[in-house]
């Protein structure tokens, strides 16, 4: 573990990546004999996190060593929830009279904190736990020859859906061919695409996939279950001898590998062999390796026609690392880059003056939920934060959550602070943004939007090993109506610990002082008045004509947020549908390449790799055509994101738009209420909204677009494209 703890009738720890594991052992237990049903625990993990659960029995409690028997549970809720095992259903066939210990391994989230306690055998029958899903490996066995007639189906329609441009491998040295690294959620979950820009789904088969640390978890439902990821017709010939990926599942697990092909690059025709883990002798014992097949094992494999690999008939779990082709006759693996550093030392400084502002201490956190001015503090749900002796250690996997601290509850006029610095005392990880934010015009939380905007600031140039020091001038907000600070954009699982948030009118002797990287407008409303925006992202392309027609009748003009890589794939026809929505005037803006969040990015090169791509795709599209306007992808923000995105469009103020509108079609639109979703848009819009986001992705928000619009109209406000709304001098006349 990197750490562990005792506490309070639990014990805590954070794993690390190279494989953690935590047991109990204790005098061997007849379990059965004395009458007990199952084995009970309390645990908190990760939201939708995974653990695996080790049952260690002897052949009778008189005998030496023991056998490990195993399960996975998954879909853990994030908070400290209660988990009971039924003795029954563990693969090997453990003797349930002689239990001798208990390990919890294979954490699907490392450097995170988890937690368990109150573990105890339970008496008596002992039912399934709501919620949670536990995988056994004692499902029937995995048929030498699949015959899944869904499965040859599937493959067939999607062959024939999807992009079969053949891929040309490189001249000169050969090196491997990465087919995915599981760097993006919502690239393989969200745009269905792997790491070649070909089609890569379960097409909802799996009870779950969770992407953690250029991992994925595939956990199955039933044995109808199934994942793939394709080549785009690859001509593999005298170039790769096969597909290598590091894989890890429980002892017993076992699957079937398809390799598919075309007998053309661009017919229907697709031909397959299968292959199980048993016939390419891959065994597993919950430990990660490296696995590997040449594709001469494939009997009859056409390898100049490459069509896709599929996974099928699991019994369990399994976790699989990067995959790829490897070069040649001898199996090698990809070998992710190493992270680049994201805070490299600054190119120009600034003077730091002496200021005639009066100090004071903001937060000293000696208070759970005031800070030293009596005004509010606390962290996002989610947010892990730990109170100490006058400190928070505050542990995230989410760059979406923050922590607040305030200034006031309604406006701080911090005028006469200007030349003043904030001054933050921290330990660990630098790796995150600090934002000062700006209320709205009438002060007034009740009213959108809330806060009004904010500017961040990358911690990391501005840090030593133990002080953060920030000019309060580089803060690009409205000074008179100041709310307080916000600490987000985590990019690091690492810990963080803040002991001191205060404003200080100078800086250490010797300190150096970065310069103010421009980091764009970061808008939630309309600045024209009487205005109102619809801003709609990416959605189903089979909704898209539907959209158009609804438009064209309501006679308004909107702004469209497109993400690149499905811009570019002729099977989508989004780039069809976003040509004809150009030209009757509609709005095209940025939304990314991927769609992953942009601030939670590893690395600098990662961030700058989706904008440079999405900005290609869109000047590829609409011949030469940019865009300064951009909508982060789950509205995740930070200064890295905003200082590239200035760098990359090579303008100091490119647009990072928001909404103060959300008819929360991601929580509404497939559930059994989705008249939610106008429910949200009267909330919002009542609050003075006038900003939307909406997708296209649902039937059911499509089909209240209409209703939406009216709504608007209703207001008496001009309905417009975003750019126009903004004022902007660029847009073409309203």
């Amino acid at each position: 573990m990197n750490q562990i703890a005792a506490s309070r009738g639990e014990v805590v720890f954070v794993p690390n990546p190279t494989g953690s594991y935590f047991y109990e052992s204790f005098p061997c237990v007849p379990a059965q004999s004395q009458g007990y049903g199952g084995i009970t625990f309390t645990i908190q993990g990760p939201a939708g996190g995974s653990v695996a659960f080790e049952l260690q029995t002897a052949a009778d409690c008189n005998s030496e060593g023991y056998t490990s028997s195993y399960t996975i549970l998954t879909g853990l809720t994030g908070q400290r929830q209660t988990i009971t095992l039924p003795l029954l259903g563990f693969d090997n066939n453990p003797n349930y009279d002689a239990i001798v210990g208990l390990v919890w391994s294979e954490f699907s989230n490392t450097n995170v904190r988890w937690t368990i306690g109150n573990i105890a055998f339970v008496c008596g029958a002992v039912g399934t736990v709501p919620g949670v899903t536990s995988t056994r490996s004692s499902i029937a066995p995995t048929p030498t020859t699949p015959t899944n007639t869904r499965r040859t189906t599937m493959i067939t329609t999607l062959s024939t859906a999807r992009s079969t441009a053949q891929p040309t491998p490189t001249s000169g040295v050969c090196s491997n061919l990465l087919i995915d690294d599981w760097e993006s959620q919502s690239r393989l979950t969200f745009l269905n695409y792997n790491a070649m820009g070909q089609s890569s789904s379960d097409d909802g088969t799996m009870s779950s996939i969770v992407v953690s640390s250029r991992r994925v978890m595939l956990t199955p439902q039933n044995q109808e279950s199934y994942f793939y990821s394709a080549f785009g017709c690859l001509n593999a010939q005298n170039k790769y001898g096969g597909i290598s990926l590091r894989i890890r599942a429980a002892r017993g697990t076992t699957f079937a590998v398809t390799m598919a092909y075309f007998d053309k690059c661009g017919s229907s025709n697709i031909k397959t062999v299968t292959q199980t883990t048993a016939q390419l002798k891959w065994t597993f014992d919950g430990t990660e390796r490296l696995y590997w097949f040449p594709f001469s094992v494939f009997s009859g494999l056409d390898i100049t026609k490459l069509d896709l690999i599929y996974f099928s008939n699991f019994n369990a779990a399994v976790i699989l690392g990067p995959m790829s082709f490897y070069c040649g006759s001898t199996a090698t693996e990809y070998i992710a880059p190493a992270a680049i550093s994201s805070a490299p030392a600054p190119k120009q400084t600034v003077a730091t003056p002496v200021s005639n502002a009066k100090a004071f201490v903001l937060d000293n956190f000696a208070n759970k939920d005031t800070n030293s001015l009596g005004e509010w503090h606390g962290g996002d749900d989610g947010m892990t934060v730990t109170f100490g002796n006058n400190m928070i250690t505050i542990r995230t996997n989410d760059s979406d959550l923050g922590w607040n601290t305030q200034l006031a509850n309604k406006c701080a006029d911090m005028r006469s602070y200007a030349g003043a610095y904030l001054h933050i005392a921290y330990s660990g990880s630098n790796k995150f943004s600090v934002a000062m934010q700006q209320h709205n015009s009438a002060c007034n939380d009740q009213l959108k939007p809330y806060p009004e905007t904010w500017d961040s600031l990358e911690a990391a140039r501005y840090a030593s090993a133990s002080d953060i020091y920030m000019p309060i001038n580089h803060f690009n907000i409205n000074l008179t109506r100041a709310i307080g600070f916000n600490l987000r954009g985590f990019y690091s699982t690492d810990p963080t610990q803040i002991s001191k948030i205060e404003i200080v009118d100078k800086v250490p002797n010797g300190w150096t002082m970065p310069n103010k990287l421009p980091s764009g407008k970061l808008v939630f409303s309309c600045t024209r008045p009487n205005s109102f925006a619809f801003a709609i992202d990416d959605g189903d392309p089979k909704y898209s004509q539907r959209v158009m027609d609804i438009l064209k009748q309501a006679n308004i003009p909107v702004t469209f947020f497109t993400v690149g890589l499905p811009l570019l794939d002729p099977t989508t026809n989004l780039s069809k549908v976003y040509k004809e929505m150009a030209l009757r005037g509609h709005q095209i803006a940025l939304h990314s390449y991927t769609h992953p969040k942009m601030e939670g990015l590893p690395d600098i090169a990662s961030i700058d790799w989706e904008y440079n791509n999405d900005i290609g795709a869109v000047k590829q599209v609409f011949g030469g055509m940019t865009s300064n306007y951009f909508r982060p992808p789950f509205g995740t923000e930070g200064a890295r994101m905003r200082q590239q995105l200035a760098a990359a469009l090579k303008t100091p103020n490119p647009y990072i738009v928001g909404w103060s509108i959300d008819v929360e079609d991601w929580i509404w639109a497939e559930s059994d209420t989705p008249e939610k979703q106008l429910e949200a848009f009267k909330r919002d819009l009542n609050k003075g909204g006038n900003l939307l986001v909406m997708h296209y992705l649902y039937e059911s928000t499509v089909e209240l677009l209409p209703e939406f619009i009216r709504l608007a109209k209703a207001t008496g406000k001009k309905l417009m494209r975003v750019d126009q709304c903004m004022e902007d001098p660029d847009a073409p006349p309203l």
